[in-house]
């Protein structure tokens, strides 16, 4: 079930379940992970994409470890709102998605996620090497984080 605004995923998420964020992107997928209070994303892992059947053994996986109770998907929208390619190859994967898990989910704008992230990153001195290993799931984590705060 694909909903438009994430107060409505925060009333479908079971008591004491979190919510996985995710930045999907064309070679990888970032993960991060809320809190079971919906307050906190944190980066979880970036996962190498793959088919995606493979790709949801994996989102699967860490579902049943994170007891997960619903998804908020970064959606790649262009600086004027707009929606380019790369949304409809995100709402594909969000179509897929729904055939592999019952679960609620929303779109998160993600514009200048990782852009953001980046130079937090450069603040923080992070090698070249540091910064390509975390920026995806650091990238979720600001998706997820955003749509956190819009449910409050």
């Amino acid at each position: 079930m694909l909903l438009g605004n994430p107060t409505y995923l925060k009333h479908l998420v079971p008591k004491d379940a979190r919510l996985l964020g995710m930045d999907p992107g064309t070679k990888t997928i970032g993960l991060a992970v809320s809190d079971a209070a919906l307050k906190i994303g944190t980066p979880l892992m970036t996962i190498k994409r793959t088919k995606f059947k493979a790709d949801a053994g994996e989102i699967g996986k860490i579902i049943e470890s994170w007891k997960i109770g619903g998804f908020v998907i970064g959606l790649p929208l262009n600086m004027d709102g707009s929606e380019g390619p790369r949304c409809q190859s995100i709402r594909q994967f969000q179509k897929n998605l729904e055939e592999y898990f019952d679960l609620p989910m929303c779109f998160w704008d993600e514009r200048l996620s990782t852009v953001a992230v980046t130079r937090t990153m450069l603040d923080a001195d992070a090698s070249r090497k540091k910064r390509a290993k975390a920026v995806d799931k650091m990238a979720a984590a600001y998706v997820l984080q955003g749509a956190l705060d819009a449910m409050r």
